[in-house]
């Protein structure tokens, strides 16, 4: 049943990428923004995210210091659009005061810590769960840890490939098996956006060993099927890429 699921895995990965390319997850101009994203994007859609982002650009907030020295109040209005503002600016606070005290302020400090041990410290956060840790681990650390999102779950049980009941971490172990040796695909960018693919930025063409290279990128076309076909009230598997690989009886 394993080596099932993993060449399932394999093989939806190899047909996405040579249907839409380069998705250039998670776009953002540095790795502190994508933590910011990874917070705010919890319980809300991703346009709300980009205004929020976009007023803590504007006021000159999007880094370290900004968010250290903006008082809360400041903080809730910037990033209302998001949602449960008040939650996540308090959130924002938590994560920087972790960094000041655990961290030295840095980044660089923080990622170079085990994955094991960084998502552990990362996880008793406040706010903080699996699908964020990872996401902070993946897209801003370059650290190999597997995003498991609704999009995932969804398309995976569907296609039969695990049950309603799998946890969290038994699906993104069995992506971690799944991709540990697959080779990146060849690097191309469809003439038009595809899947849920974003204009490259700074931080989705920054340098990455091939194994994140391979998740991050299997995430990202993941979440196009999720979006595009495999939606929650409706499939539309007549035009889905994955079309092939649905069990009859679906």
């Amino acid at each position: 049943m394993r080596n099932a699921q993993y060449d399932a895995i394999r093989a939806y990965y190899r047909k996405l990428f040579a249907a839409w390319g380069r998705q250039h997850w998670w776009p953002a101009r540095s790795r502190f923004e994508v933590i910011v994203g990874a917070y705010l994007t919890q319980n809300t859609s991703w346009t709300n995210v980009e205004k929020a982002l976009a007023n803590l650009r504007r006021a000159r907030r999007l880094t370290i210091r900004g968010i250290r020295r903006t008082p809360q109040p400041e903080l809730e209005q910037l990033i209302r659009s998001a949602g449960y503002f008040r939650q996540k600016a308090q959130r924002l606070k938590t994560f920087v005061s972790f960094l000041d005290e655990q961290c030295g302020g840095s980044l660089a400090r923080m990622f170079a810590r085990p994955t094991a041990e960084l998502r552990g410290e990362l996880l008793a956060l406040n706010g903080v769960g699996p699908e964020t840790a990872d996401s902070i681990l993946l897209y801003a650390g370059n650290h190999p840890a597997f995003v498991v999102d609704a999009y995932t779950r969804r398309i995976l049980e569907r296609h039969g490939i695990v049950a309603a009941s799998a946890t969290y971490d038994e699906i993104r172990e069995l992506f971690e098996h799944a991709l540990g040796e697959v080779p990146v695909a060849e690097s191309f960018s469809p003439p038009e956006p595809r899947g849920a693919s974003h204009l490259p930025s700074a931080v989705s063409e920054s340098t990455r060993s091939s194994l994140v290279q391979v998740f991050n990128e299997m995430h990202g076309l993941l979440v196009g099927v999720g979006k595009n076909y495999c939606l929650k009230s409706q499939m539309r598997c007549e035009l889905c890429p994955l079309r092939q690989f649905l069990p009859k009886a679906k």
